[in-house]
């Protein structure tokens, strides 16, 4: 048999059973071969029918349930994307806010240290520091005649002016504390010279 005669007895055989099962009857045919072909289709029964129908319903329901699912997570989805641009101008409109504010304080703090600055620069263009002080204060003690015999150590910490030692007089103890604060840059002058 050649294969187109075996290509139409198959199509045959598939539209008999095809027949049969919306009949649901058994049906008998005979093929081109000659010889009896039986095709046995199954009565669905009422429980199955049921079971279809129920499994229809149910996937009728999650298809429901699905595009249900997809509407709310579409809502979901705007909903945060609001969300999302409202938290973004707040912390726009905050961040602005505090950049402002940092503006102000650094203009302060500059106008501060400038102010701060020119009082720490010495007359002559020299930084100020509590090691400047200590030299000038100790430099201006050696050509004080009142201070000659004397032994005055000078301490300098934050621009305040510690003396300490021993010197003649009450007069001498006072022209120390005079020099010392008398020099750019100290602020506060400690007098604990004793007199001898």
């Amino acid at each position: 048999m050649s294969i187109s005669r075996w290509l139409v007895s198959a199509i045959l055989v598939g539209v008999v059973v095809a027949g049969s099962a919306c009949t649901q009857e058994p049906v008998e045919t005979t093929a081109t071969t000659g010889s009896p072909v039986v095709v046995t289709v199954d009565k669905p029964n009422a429980a199955s029918s049921d079971t279809s129908l129920e499994a229809a319903k149910a996937a009728g329901e999650k298809s429901a349930d699905v595009t249900t699912n997809a509407a709310d997570t579409k809502n979901a989805v705007e909903t945060i994307g609001d969300k999302t641009k409202e938290v973004a101008v707040v912390t726009a409109e905050k961040t602005k806010e505090i950049a402002v504010k940092t503006a102000d304080k650094t203009e302060d703090i500059a106008r501060a240290v400038g102010s701060e600055t020119k009082k720490i620069v010495s007359a002559t263009g020299e930084v100020i520091t509590d090691g400047w002080i200590t030299a000038n204060v100790s430099a201006r003690f050696v050509d004080e005649d009142l201070l000659k015999g004397s032994n005055i150590n000078v301490d300098t910490t934050d621009h305040a002016v510690t003396l300490k030692g021993t010197v003649r007089s009450d007069a001498a103890k006072a022209r120390a504390a005079a020099i010392a604060g008398a020099t750019e840059g100290v602020k506060r002058v400690v007098n604990q010279i004793v007199v001898r």
